[in-house]
């Protein structure tokens, strides 16, 4: 991207740019982990035990228990059977669409899916509204032929910040074997106080619940998860698509396993970041937000160029593909600080009134 802003460190609550100084409202940093001097010092104690990277398949005569170990931690948390570490959020999901496609499932997407639940690049996505797909749903099911089915979307609207409501899963017909994939990219480590979606799914018995998910946004660390039932995750790891993987590095999992308090701080502080943001943004009128979620969409594609004029720079560029419209968002971290938000609300002002 020729108008992209080329910066030599990472993001923090602030980025220079050409000698400028500018408040960053952007990316998916929604704990601000990486930024965080306490994680960082984690990690670079995990260095020192575990190196920078395991050169190995996950099923290798050699293993690592640490991974296992945070794969249980995590999977307690959130309150599953079982976890499945991989290198990124894009390789869990395509993990699972390679074990649905061995077994020849027919695949219903839901809108806006995340690519890395894709079977394949020009897959097809329903153009209606998630209300409008859920309500056609149980009747779609019911007309599927015989056979393997799977139903795949995202765990919420992360882009135009709206939640999804599940109540839908209760109405699938009982009398067929369904597996339930959920993208929750953006929501494990934000919703549910960090547990992600998996709480908020209706369990049904004939209904496989799948959660896959990246670990490099609110979580900190540069891997994804699957999450699910002990079956299905042994079967997902006996694949050579995942014997063939890179593991996430495992000193990212030995700074996880001791990073509760730091991850509970961080919660509590984008909390309180997001009431004040909650507060000052939302009677402008100006932003699709939802309650309690890091992210404020807008219409108003020429906010960006405002706000950047007067030193905060926010999301905005075409998203998932370089085809799509570019979409324009502010998003709170827990590294920022209320006069950053308040000198961010004031700036949104001018341009509103």
């Amino acid at each position: 991207m020729s108008d992209a802003f080329v910066v030599n460190n990472l993001p923090d609550r602030t980025i220079t740019y050409q000698e400028r100084e500018y408040l960053f409202f952007s990316g998916t940093a929604y704990l601000g982990l990486p930024q965080h001097p306490a994680f960082q010092q984690l990690f670079v104690e995990s260095v020192g035990r575990y190196g920078t990277v395991f050169g190995s398949s996950r099923n290798g005569n050699l293993q690592l228990g640490i991974y296992e170990e945070a794969e249980a931690k995590l999977a307690q948390f959130v309150g599953a059977e079982n976890v499945l570490t991989l290198s990124s959020g894009m390789m869990a999901g395509q993990a699972v669409v390679n074990v649905l496609r061995l077994q020849k499932t027919e695949l219903i997407y839901g809108p806006c899916a995340h690519p890395a639940i894709w079977d394949g690049p020009a897959t097809a996505l329903p153009s209606m509204s998630f209300a409008d797909w859920a309500a056609q749903l149980p009747a779609q099911v019911q007309t599927m032929p015989a056979g393997p089915l799977a139903i795949l979307l995202n765990s919420i609207e992360a882009v135009r910040s709206e939640y999804y409501t599940f109540e839908w899963v209760n109405a699938l017909p009982d009398d067929r074997a369904i597996t339930l994939v959920i993208d929750d990219s953006h929501g494990l480590g934000v919703l549910n106080n960090g547990r992600g979606i998996w709480p908020q799914v209706p369990k049904k018995p004939n209904v496989n619940l799948i959660v896959t998910a990246s670990t490099a946004k609110a979580m900190g660390l540069p891997g994804g998860a699957i999450i699910g039932r002990t079956e299905t995750l042994a079967a997902t790891r006996k694949t050579a698509f995942f014997g063939a993987c890179s593991p996430i590095p495992p000193a990212y999992l030995d700074a996880y396993l001791r990073a509760d308090a730091l991850y509970a701080d961080r919660r509590d502080k984008l909390q309180q970041n997001l009431l004040l943001a909650e507060k000052l943004l939302i009677p402008t009128g100006l932003f699709t937000h939802a309650k309690g979620y890091p992210v404020f969409f807008t219409e108003q594609d020429d906010l960006y160029p405002f706000l950047l004029e007067r030193g905060i720079f926010i999301y905005s560029f075409a998203y998932p593909t370089a085809t799509d419209r570019a979409n324009s968002r502010i998003v709170i971290s827990a590294f920022h600080e209320f006069a950053d938000i308040q000198k961010l609300a004031e700036a949104i002002y001018t341009y509103s009134f």
